[in-house]
């Protein structure tokens, strides 16, 4: 279990509140979420400078770390991905600590593969030897992450969705080899700073589409770098809902994407092409 955290964005934007001062902030999640569990084996925040991500991580709690509050503060961005960790598979070290990068992307996963142990043989043997090399850590969401880059670098022109998609049904057939009384729990964000796409499976997910210069509702104030005649977008994706808005509810056994006009596109995993 973890708390995601993923935001788009059309112009850079301040996202202090809603990682740290919000009711339902996420360093709030990270002492205690919705259902009473706490997220206290690692935090990170990433950014985009110069269309390559920027990671803060530290391996503890996010409440009881000064420097969270710090590099949420500094954050002024058009995408963001941050992450609290719960730690179910891997030790919580920093390099088992979310989001994970590797040149211009950026992952972040909430949930677990049961019987990781057996589905690491198969996930690592369908991935390129670079991204095999590059696995630092020993979580499952590393694995998922070069898994992906891996589908994806083998067709680089197939939209992303799918290849994600792909990707979500590989590993649960995978999961159905080897059956578990745990669920598969799949919830994963990928973006490379533009392109912005996840999966719903096992795990909550909402969403919030922003439209418009409006004031930060939770302390009043604006919080964008605005060019005079843009119009702005934005999204949030979270696993609980941060503020009062209408959020809405990703559907179980989902893949999306921020589209460029900045909505949320939902489709089924299982979907036929």
């Amino acid at each position: 279990m973890c708390r995601l955290y993923g935001f788009r964005a059309t112009e850079p934007t301040k996202v202090e509140c809603a990682l740290v001062h919000a009711q339902n902030a996420l360093m709030v999640q990270s002492r205690r979420d919705r259902e009473g569990l706490r997220h206290g084996h690692g935090w990170g925040v990433a950014t985009y400078e110069n269309r390559l991500p920027h990671v803060e991580r530290q391996a503890w709690a996010a409440y009881h770390s000064e420097r969270f509050r710090r590099a949420a503060a500094s954050v002024r961005a058009c995408t963001v991905i941050a992450h609290v960790r719960h730690a179910t598979v891997g030790r919580p070290l920093l390099e088992n600590t979310h989001p994970f990068t590797h040149g211009c992307w950026t992952f972040a996963h909430n949930g677990t593969i049961p019987r990781f142990s057996e589905i690491r043989l198969p996930m690592l043997e369908a991935m390129t030897a670079e991204h095999r090399a590059a696995i630092g850590g020993s979580t499952d969401s590393e694995h998922i992450f070069h898994l992906l880059l891996s589908m994806h670098e083998a067709a680089p022109d197939r939209p992303l969705l799918d290849v994600v998609r792909d990707g979500a049904r590989w590993i649960m057939a995978w999961c159905e080899e080897f059956p578990s009384h745990r669920g598969l729990g799949l919830n994963v964000l990928l973006t490379d700073g533009d392109r912005f796409v996840g999966t719903r499976l096992g795990r909550t997910l909402y969403y919030v589409e922003r439209e418009g210069l409006l004031d930060c509702e939770i302390c009043g104030f604006p919080h964008i770098d605005h060019t005079p005649g843009n119009p702005y977008f934005a999204v949030v994706v979270a696993s609980e809902p941060l503020s009062h808005e209408a959020w809405r509810e990703i559907p179980e056994g989902s893949v999306y994407e921020i589209t460029p006009d900045m909505r949320v596109h939902v489709e089924d995993i299982v979907a036929v092409d």
